[in-house]
């Protein structure tokens, strides 16, 4: 199982930006020491590659610089060359973790997982939607036919949900706070909306409803998992009430379902927005250190 960062290249925010960027350098830092073997650098996705889920003129305004002020607004962090570059690195690391996965079972992006992210523009800090650009590629390739969309951060996947509208060969599933953010939704193969406040106990009973339905009417030959942390009570963002031991049952209900079906996993890591912003990195790190076990049961 290989694990890919993207925090060595710098994402520019100015000061009392509301968006933690510095969480995956400190997710990285703690997963090197926890397994340095499987640790690598984020290849970037080419044009080409982005252009597979995304509109040609929307890839190449935001590489040159051209994109408009409105635009930037929606995706919430500001336009730069460094911008665009970790974007694209963070598409490479999921294309990387899918690679992984068909590979060994499994394969994690330390990043990822910007689902707001849709055909033409951008949205809540997402520029690309790694997921849907790897689904693509891979399809393209001929090396999956069918993929599945576990999309367990607190916000609605409304970029992901456009992206494949329509798609039968892929099944989103997106289990998220009703009254949240994005006010305006595409609607997921399988939308599952929470109450805010929502504790523990029935948020996994409604995890397990859902998993069986996308078990018991689809065969994806991969998945991709969503392992937001923003459902966690402390989160500033997030509105549901779950602890941290909580986001492990439902992180082990994901692994259990992929490793009986024998569904190989790529695993990102989506939202987290904790104050202490170590909150976030300890629900990011217990998610990789599951899944670690589960593949290579002596760390390094």
């Amino acid at each position: 199982m290989l694990i890919f960062r993207t925090d060595q290249y710098p994402l520019p925010l100015p000061a009392g930006h509301r968006f933690p960027a510095e969480k995956y350098a400190l997710l990285a830092d703690a997963v090197a020491r926890l397994a340095p073997a499987r640790l690598d650098v984020a290849p970037a996705a080419t044009h080409s590659e982005l252009m597979l889920a995304h509109a040609a003129n929307y890839v190449m305004a935001l590489f040159d610089g051209s994109i408009d002020a409105s635009s930037m607004r929606e995706i919430g962090l500001p336009w730069s060359t460094a911008l665009v570059e970790r974007s694209a690195r963070s598409v490479g690391a999921t294309i990387a973790a899918a690679r992984s996965a068909l590979q060994y079972g499994a394969g994690v992006n330390l990043a990822g997982g910007t689902h707001h992210a849709g055909h033409a523009k951008g949205s809540g800090f997402c520029v690309f939607n790694d997921v849907a650009v790897a689904i693509r590629l891979l399809q393209r390739e001929g090396r999956v036919r069918r993929a599945a969309v576990i999309d367990l951060d607190v916000h609605q996947g409304n970029g992901t949900a456009e992206l494949f509208q329509g798609d039968g060969s892929v099944f989103t599933l997106s289990l998220h706070g009703e009254k949240n953010f994005p006010f305006r939704r595409t609607p997921s193969t399988l939308d599952v909306g929470v109450a805010d406040n929502t504790r523990d106990d029935a948020y996994l009973q409604l995890l397990d409803n859902a998993l069986h339905t996308l078990a018991a009417n689809f065969q994806p030959d991969l998945v991709f998992y969503l392992a937001g942390a923003d459902p966690y009570a402390g989160d500033r963002l997030g509105r549901l009430a779950l602890s941290k031991a909580g986001l492990l049952a439902r992180d082990c209900r994901v692994f259990d379902l992929c490793e009986q079906r024998q569904w190989p996993l790529a695993l990102v890591m989506a939202g987290g927005y904790a104050v202490p912003i170590s909150d976030t990195v300890d629900i990011h790190l217990q998610t990789v250190r599951e899944l670690l076990s589960r593949h290579h049961p002596k760390g390094g």
